[in-house]
Parts: structure tokens; C-alpha cells; sequence
């Protein structure tokens, strides 16, 4: 979290990594995707992605879409994946595996960069995400 001054007061600021399902509701245009990034940006929240967002997105690029996509995503800020947070990744997907849960890898990177970098996570898909220690929000 980050504190700004805002008209003499103090004002939190969280730094939302986006999903993959976000970032698509937003390219597809998806009424409530739109209207939580323009609530969030009201607010002056800073928005983000990281690789693992960034490749999931690109890899499901319809044809002429690209332009369009690359701006969307350049304007957000970028969250870098540290080998801290890659082994992070890798105990939570251990831990839920030890309980007979499947977690992916992509879901398990997303969360543990969210956590590694202070980030409020945005997710359309609650389930995916059940670790503790990370702070995930639905749209």
C-alpha cells in the first residue's frame, strides 16, 4: 500500500495486479471489468500485471487485436516476478497439493507475485486463489 496527500488527508493507495480473466473482460470490452478499473482509477489505485498475466493475454490475441492490446497492457504497470516470489509460487502449490488440491502454476505465480510485491489481487475467479497471505478481491 502507498499514502498520498490528497486536499490535506492522507489517502491509501493499493497497487492491483490484474488476473488474466480481468485484463481479457477488459479487452472483450465486459461492462463490470470496465467499470471496476474506472472505480479503481477514480480512487487513484495504481494498476498492474506481470508476466504471467501478460503471456496468458497474448497467447489468446484474436487477429487484429494486437495493437490494441499491447497499448492496454503497456499502460499498466509492471510487476516483476522475483525468485523469492517464484519460490513462494512453488510452496503454495506444494502446500495445496499436500491437502489434495490442484492449484496451476500460472494461478499459484500470479498470487505469489501479488504477495512478494504488496499487490491486492483482482480476480474474476475467487476459487483459483485460496492461499493465505494474499489479499484478492473479486470484480
Amino acid at each position: 500500500m502507498k499514502f498520498v496527500s490528497k486536499n490535506s488527508k492522507w489517502v491509501e493507495l493499493a497497487l492491483y495486479l490484474l488476473d488474466t480473466n480481468v485484463l481479457i473482460n477488459v479487452l472483450r470490452g465486459k461492462s463490470e471489468a470496465i467499470h471496476f478499473l474506472e472505480r479503481a482509477l477514480d480512487s487513484e489505485n495504481i494498476l498492474a500485471c506481470c508476466a504471467i498475466t501478460v503471456a496468458e493475454v497474448r497467447a489468446g490475441l484474436r487477429i487484429g487485436e494486437e495493437a490494441a492490446t499491447s497499448d492496454f497492457l503497456r499502460s499498466l504497470k509492471f510487476v516483476e516476478c522475483s525468485r523469492s516470489a517464484s519460490e513462494l509460487a512453488g510452496d503454495m502449490k506444494n502446500h495445496w497439493r499436500s491437502k489434495g488440491r490442484t492449484i496451476e502454476m500460472a494461478d499459484a505465480l500470479i498470487a505469489a507475485i501479488a504477495v512478494s510485491n504488496h499487490c491486492v489481487l483482482i480476480t474474476g475467479n475467487l476459487k483459483d486463489f485460496p492461499m493465505s497471505g494474499l489479499e484478492v478481491r473479486s470484480i
